[in-house]
């Protein structure tokens, strides 16, 4: 005969297994939520830094548009 000790037959093993599935499934998941809702928007000034450099605009608009936000 089989003695089953710990935390039980080879069912109960599998019902654990699963159970640490999805505990850690569930962190994984929260931890994704999080860092999604933590995403920050771009400032003016750094939306107009990206826009010189893709050459959007020239120096002398890029000098007026930043001086215009740092009044």
């Amino acid at each position: 005969m089989y003695e089953w000790h710990g935390f039980g037959g080879g069912m109960m093993w599998i019902f654990w297994i699963l159970i640490l599935i999805a505990l850690v499934w569930f962190v994984v998941f929260a931890a994704r939520q999080a860092g999604n809702s933590q995403k920050r928007e771009k400032s003016a000034l750094e939306i107009l830094k990206e826009r010189y450099a893709r050459g959007e605009i020239d120096r002398d608009e890029f000098k007026q548009m930043r001086d215009d936000l740092n009044q």
